[in-house]
């Protein structure tokens, strides 16, 4: 049976199966271990880690269709650049959805927590919630912030390759809205959970590229048709394209699974957050607050998806459509539409 976080949120308790792999939950051999004064670089060989100044930034990225694609990646095809950072650091309700675990704070002292694939926002945010705690922000592509706080750093790192130099090593492991960019999301979980200490909290936040109507009914819209509901239509293209580059976008439907059923995890809890697409909800002024936030990041994000979608073979024509007609219908905010994003948290078993 699912264990489910009272909040007032809505919840799905579908049991759908999935057959996926198995996974070979024991650790490697040769297993990093540090304690709180070590540093945490690792000196295993994994070619997955570099180091970086300021000044090799511009390395990190190439250009495509007109936009700055991270260098590291051959699977994360979203920009690397100010106008999509800012997009993400812009979700007004990445705190809600972001934030450690209440009853887990007060065992936060002097401990080490990894947030994977971040924004600038997240990872500073989370190292000044915790000023006792050292925070290590894993993405792509460097962080460049001039007031970065003493308790945190940035790793440049495709966790693709592995984190087998981090096991055993954090308190808390976070990841938000990765799956785009992970090839196999099922051995990460299992990874992740190699990295936590005995006891300690695994967060992992998802989306599927998917559109929900007013009975929160998935909306399919095939992309064999060039036809409305147009944010729907373009979520298809989004989401073949990211199959296509290597990406899992079924990671938000089976992370309940992949947690709850782990032999390493205990306590899941599994939440769900359903977030208006546009102000549609006039008389609710908290939800037209919200929905006005998501419509101007969905709109980013059709920008944003541009050399995504073209750098799969979508023709510029469609492309262009697609995203012209879905920006005018969030515009005219006329039907009621959600996205849904899944929290799903767990602790080691000590």
């Amino acid at each position: 049976m699912r264990t489910h976080y009272p909040f007032d949120n809505d919840y799905s308790d579908s049991d759908d199966d999935f057959d996926d792999p198995p996974v070979d939950f024991s650790p490697p051999l040769s297993v990093s271990s540090y304690t709180d004064e070590e540093s945490m670089r690792s000196a295993s060989p994994v070619p997955s880690v570099f180091s970086f100044s300021h000044s090799a930034r511009a390395q990190a990225v190439r250009q495509e269709f007109g936009r700055a694609i991270n260098n590291y990646s051959e699977v994360y095809k979203l920009p690397a650049d100010d106008e999509e950072l800012d997009r993400q650091g812009k979700f007004m309700w990445r705190r809600e959805y972001n934030n450690i675990d209440t009853t887990f704070q007060a065992n936060l002292r002097h401990v080490w927590i990894l947030v994977a694939a971040v924004v600038v926002d997240r990872a500073l945010d989370t190292a000044r919630d915790f000023p006792h705690c050292q925070v290590v922000a894993v993405d792509l592509v460097p962080m460049q912030c001039p007031t970065m706080p003493s308790n945190c750093r940035s790793e440049v790192d495709d966790i693709n390759l592995g984190l087998e130099h981090f096991y055993g090593d954090f308190n808390v492991v976070r990841a938000s809205l990765i799956s785009s960019g992970i090839k196999d999301f099922h051995n990460l979980v299992n990874q992740m959970t190699h990295c936590l200490r005995p006891g300690g909290l695994l967060i992992l936040i998802e989306w599927g590229f998917d559109a929900y109507g007013p009975g929160h009914e998935r909306l399919h819209a095939p992309t064999d048709e060039i036809d409305p509901p147009w944010l729907p239509r373009w979520l298809s293209f989004v989401k073949g394209a990211i199959k296509t580059s290597g990406g899992d976008v079924d990671a938000s439907d089976k992370i309940w699974s992949w947690i709850s059923e782990h032999p390493l995890l205990e306590d899941p809890v599994h939440e769900e957050f359903w977030m208006p697409v546009s102000p549609w909800c006039r008389d609710d002024e908290t939800k037209v607050r919200m929905a006005n936030t998501m419509k101007d990041d969905l709109c980013v994000f059709l920008r944003s998806g541009r050399p995504l979608l073209l750098g799969t073979g979508v023709p510029e024509d469609v492309v262009d459509r697609v995203q012209h007609n879905a920006d005018l219908e969030l515009q005219s905010a006329a039907q009621e539409q959600y996205l849904l994003i899944r929290r799903v948290c767990a602790r080691k078993k000590r």
